[in-house]
């Protein structure tokens, strides 16, 4: 009797111990996920900020470029405007959210269409440091998203693998989406005046 009692005492004891560490990896790797979420928040951030140097650098050189000008500040409202929190991470808001940040992409690309028209601008330091750093920052909000679909990759797959989806769906550790690629990504802007 005593034997049998350490026995199961010893198994429960085990599935304690397992289920423990499952829950602490799961919170780890949904932590990462948050993380990773801040990170493209913060490049898609400081993109939002050099858009009004640039726009006012543009403004003296194409002051009747106006409607494009509007476009990308409308753009960037539309997107600092538009937040999601790492925990309510739902399809339907990183899509709302991606399609706001393409609106920003865009017109910027329309901007930058318009100041190859003026050769003082294009040689203007501030418009090619701006210009720079833009490049620089969608750079890295490249970086950002892809390490984020990595961080969602790998709590995605834990999520869902047994034995850990049982802890999973006990605990309410829901899946996560991805970015995915903005449609029409494949082929290059074509910009139009």
């Amino acid at each position: 009797m005593k034997r049998t009692l350490w026995i199961l005492l010893a198994i429960v004891a085990v599935v304690v111990v397992w289920g423990y560490s499952v829950y602490n990896g799961l919170v780890e790797k949904e932590e990462a996920v948050h993380g990773a979420w801040s990170d493209v928040e913060t490049q898609y951030q400081r993109r939002a900020d050099l858009i009004p140097n640039l726009v006012n650098t543009v403004k003296g050189y194409a002051t009747h470029e106006r409607e494009t000008l509007e476009a990308v500040v409308e753009a960037r409202s539309k997107a600092t405007s538009l937040n999601v929190a790492a925990e309510d991470l739902t399809p339907e808001r990183m899509a709302a959210y991606q399609q706001a940040q393409e609106g920003v992409r865009s017109a910027l690309g329309r901007l930058i269409a318009i100041a190859e028209n003026y050769p003082d601008l294009k040689a203007n330091s501030n418009f090619q440091e701006l210009q720079a750093q833009l490049e620089g920052t969608e750079n890295r909000i490249s970086t950002a998203r892809s390490n984020f679909n990595d961080k969602t990759r790998a709590y995605n797959v834990a999520v869902r693998r047994f034995p850990t989806n049982l802890i999973a769906g006990m605990c309410s550790f829901d899946q996560k989406p991805y970015f995915e690629a903005d449609e029409g990504s494949q082929k290059a802007p074509e910009v139009v005046f």
